[in-house]
């Protein structure tokens, strides 16, 4: 799509900017929360890029596995500040959701592990 064009009716969005599955709620966090979390990704985001130059310039495969599992961490460490933030809100607003099935819950934690 060109800058001029608009999306049609019938134009898919992209996935970044694709609305929630239908029946989800919509994440909020707390402005504390939502600072940490965003931090923690721009940190991982720069780490990336990091490992992408450490790459190109042909660095030492420790010192590249080094960097991969601090990013991995940082992103772990998000994934579950993200369920925690969720299951809080999931709690609070909708005790009795099927959103709160344990099994569900489970799933999203270990999609972690």
């Amino acid at each position: 799509m060109t800058k001029k064009e608009l999306p049609t009716a019938h134009s898919e969005p992209a996935a970044a900017e694709a609305g929630p599955a239908v029946g989800a709620a919509a994440l909020h966090f707390a402005p504390d929360e939502l600072d940490s979390v965003l931090l923690r990704l721009k940190r991982a985001q720069g780490q990336i890029g990091g490992i992408i130059r450490m790459i190109e310039a042909g660095r030492e495969c420790a010192d590249i596995v080094t960097q991969m599992a601090a990013v991995s961490k940082a992103l772990d460490r998000v994934g579950f500040a993200v369920i925690a933030a969720g299951l809080k809100q999931c709690l609070t607003e909708d005790p009795s959701s099927e959103r709160t099935d344990t099994s569900s819950l489970e799933k999203l934690f270990l999609s972690l592990a």
